[in-house]
């Protein structure tokens, strides 16, 4: 991407958590584990729904396998990099480095915001449709829906992108962040400021509004239809898969929720971080805990795969 050749700043610094060394060295340690935990949880569900065929043929699974991949692929964009800060501060990232993660970081957090609202739209059809399930989430159907998720997710914020990228920057260079968010970024952009802003908000808002609108309207079918069934077996497991998804939405949609609500004044930078810090670091370790902890199909299948490995040693 062609830069404004007005743009004087060829890199930024990122503050961080502004703690002293022997906190950075702790939250190094801690963040380490937490990634590495976190890496391996979602590579295997990942690899467990590649590789059992039973779970495979699932639409339910074969979008799970895809939210566990777009997890790995979410917290990789900032979490290794916060460490690399930790470890050598101070945090100067390059311009371009800067809005290739903001870039990224957008996009795959808009595409788990369409997953969102795919494995909602998925339990709508299984719970209200039954009959029809088979045909309407079909494997070709169920593969459309994950391309989709992935090229929407990815066509969301180019234009925000580089109309924010031809913004004049002359001066400082300091994000007040752990991470390249638009929001410092622009307060360090020279006016004028054009559309820019207006445009990354409506594109914000517009990602979250819509997707939020989707997964409450379908969940309450869901649940409305559930409340007048009459078998109590199929209510009770429904209902279990249904509280999963919603804990997993409510985990999401809450800490995006927190970064409108954190309260103004000298303390609002330190509360966002904290809040970006949950949904990017965070989540992504107990979605994967939250999905397979009650899930029986999917303790079975990795009770499969070790039988299987168990089998090829011997």
């Amino acid at each position: 991407m062609e830069l404004a050749n007005r743009t004087a700043v060829q890199e930024f610094v990122l503050l961080g958590f502004g703690t002293g060394q022997q906190e950075q060295f702790l939250f190094l340690i801690i963040f380490t584990i937490l990634y590495t935990l976190t890496l391996a949880e979602n590579i295997t569900i990942t690899v467990l729904v590649l590789l059992d065929t039973h779970l495979a043929r699932q639409p339910m699974y074969i979008l799970l396998g895809n939210f566990s991949w777009l997890e790995i692929c979410y917290v990789s964009t900032t979490v290794p990099r916060m460490l690399f800060d930790l470890a050598s501060p101070p945090g100067i990232i390059s311009f371009r480095d800067c809005f290739l993660q903001f870039y990224l970081l957008f996009s795959f957090g808009t595409t788990e915001n369409f997953f969102l609202s795919a494995m909602a739209l998925d339990r709508y059809l299984a719970i209200c449709h039954p009959l029809r399930y088979p045909q309407m989430m079909s494997q070709d159907s169920c593969y459309t829906l994950v391309a989709a998720c992935w090229v929407l997710g990815f066509l969301w914020y180019p234009i925000p992108l580089i109309l924010i990228s031809k913004l004049a920057f002359c001066g400082p260079n300091i994000i007040d962040h752990f991470l390249c968010d638009p929001g410092p970024i622009l307060s360090l952009a020279c006016p004028p400021l054009g559309s820019a802003p207006a445009i990354l908000q409506f594109a914000m808002n517009a990602g979250v509004l819509l997707n939020v609108l989707f997964v409450v309207f379908s969940y309450g079918i869901v649940i409305l239809t559930l409340m007048k069934t009459s078998n109590q077996g199929n209510r009770r497991k429904a209902f279990s898969t249904i509280c999963i998804h919603i804990s997993v939405v409510t985990l999401f949609y809450g800490s995006i929720a927190g970064m409108y609500l954190a309260p103004g004044g000298k303390n609002q930078s330190e509360v966002k971080k904290a809040v970006t810090l949950f949904y990017t670091a965070i989540t992504p370790f107990l979605n994967p805990l939250i999905y397979c902890l009650r899930n029986d199909q999917v303790k079975e299948a990795l009770g499969r795969l070790q039988r299987r490995k168990v089998g090829l040693l011997k």
